[in-house]
């Protein structure tokens, strides 16, 4: 039988070991939440607009003046009209799983999904007011960084790559 002062040792040393426990388990939660917080937020990301359902991407591009390709010539090939703010391409898919392209108007919402997607956060955005649809094209087209989700579908490891199918 342990003596008073043996018990009270023997509960301040479990005390102890209790508290180390919870400090570790503590920091796993706080990391965890670190982690959700370090979400890039944008215009479109879905936190404040809980009207509108998500769109699914594979992927995204930005087209804009003074980019890699020619501008207006790209704009030409799409059927849209060139623009100073650029357009955004959504790869994603339609009705039974057919792949679409979707010249949008939401180049900042476009570049907040990058920001997430360089993290490797699969992010989308929510789907665009029709406004801001200039066009929905069958097929994928267009230049294209893989989101998360894209990255997954191709078997593709590691951070978002760019993938470029060929122009319609």
């Amino acid at each position: 039988m342990p003596t008073e002062l043996e018990y009270l040792r023997e509960i301040e040393r479990l005390a102890h070991r209790v508290t180390l426990a919870a400090s570790d388990e503590l920091q796993h939660h706080v990391t965890a939440l670190a982690r959700a917080l370090h979400h890039y937020h944008f215009e479109g990301d879905g936190c404040l607009e809980e009207d509108r359902p998500l769109v699914r991407l594979f992927g995204a591009a930005v087209l804009r003046p003074g980019g890699l390709a020619d501008y207006d010539e790209t704009c030409a090939r799409f059927g849209v009209e060139p623009r100073p703010e650029g357009w955004a391409l959504w790869h994603t898919w339609g009705d039974g799983e057919l792949k679409v392209t979707m010249v949008v108007s939401a180049v900042e919402t476009t570049e907040g999904l990058f920001q997430n997607w360089s993290h490797g956060r699969s992010v989308d955005p929510v789907t665009p007011l029709p406004s801001q649809v200039a066009l929905v094209h069958m097929g994928w087209m267009g230049p294209m960084t893989l989101s998360p989700r894209g990255v997954r579908r191709m078997g593709v490891g590691g951070q978002p790559a760019d993938f470029a199918p060929p122009l319609a």
